[in-house]
């Protein structure tokens, strides 16, 4: 009877162990929730209530921009007062602009379901070629070999810029899973800037991972910036979209879609 009743204890004592174990073990391959990051007005630009922002980055002190919607997609460039200082290239009317970058003196600029990558010389904006890219094109932008490409899904796609291949799938995820939705990209330090397409949040996203590690609610932004009225209240998808950074200044430019202003802001 002592020889079974040790056994049993025994029995039990490794049984509370494992489970010890496995709840360590659990605890430990938690993912963290993303913290939250604030942000500070620092200035507020005119933007014209005509551009429906899809691209937005800075090359010096021009800002290029990419907009969309059928028959008025166009690329342009801009002044630091935020004054087109260059011809604006329209797209043809079958063609729904969407996310750019400037790489290697070059301007890349997406198409939204046509499948096709618009390439510019960076001075002139002359078309030099176009690309193949076999999904829809939402954001773009890059890092020092790289372009870096969203499409609506949970995936961001690292390319070749040369032909557009894919180099590097990274499924996008936070505590509760994978997300979606990613719309303009920013490239800042070792992570993908997203702004969340029909919502007023931007993520910071690890390039290795794919993990979120931060995020912004800009929710107030636009009364903080006494804007009058909500765009959104004019058409649904004048939402918040357009994220440039200004690597002199250490500050955001956040805007969006046929938006009043563009925003600078310093995030904290």
């Amino acid at each position: 009877m002592k020889n079974f009743v040790l056994i049993t204890m025994l029995i039990c004592l490794f049984a509370c162990n494992s489970n010890i174990e496995n709840t360590d073990s659990k605890t430990a391959s938690a993912i963290a929730s993303p913290t939250s990051l604030q942000y500070e007005i620092v200035k507020i630009y005119p933007h014209d209530t005509s551009s429906y922002t899809q691209g937005l980055e800075w090359d010096g002190n021009n800002l290029i921009e990419g907009t969309g919607n059928y028959g008025k997609s166009m690329l342009h460039i801009m002044d630091t007062n935020m004054n087109t200082i260059s011809s604006k290239v329209k797209l043809e009317k079958n063609y729904f602009g969407e996310g750019t970058t400037l790489f290697n003196g070059k301007i890349y600029q997406l198409t939204w379901k046509e499948k096709k990558v618009f390439v510019y010389d960076a001075k002139s904006l002359k078309k030099i070629k176009e690309l193949y890219w076999p999904y829809e094109g939402w954001g773009l932008t890059h890092n020092d070999s790289s372009l870096i490409v969203s499409t609506g899904e949970s995936n961001i796609y690292i390319v070749n810029p040369e032909t557009f291949a894919i180099q590097k799938t990274i499924g996008v995820f936070n505590n509760y899973g994978y997300i979606s939705n990613m719309n303009e990209l920013e490239y800042v330090n070792g992570n993908i800037v997203a702004n969340i397409y029909g919502q007023n949040e931007i993520i910071f996203i690890d390039i290795n991972s794919g993990q979120v590690k931060h995020t912004i609610n800009f929710s107030n932004l636009l009364a903080q910036a006494n804007v009058k009225y909500d765009p959104l209240s004019v058409d649904a998808g004048y939402v918040l979209n357009g994220i440039a950074y200004h690597s002199g200044r250490g500050t955001y430019f956040i805007t969006g879609k046929c938006w009043p202003i563009i925003a600078e802001v310093k995030i904290k």
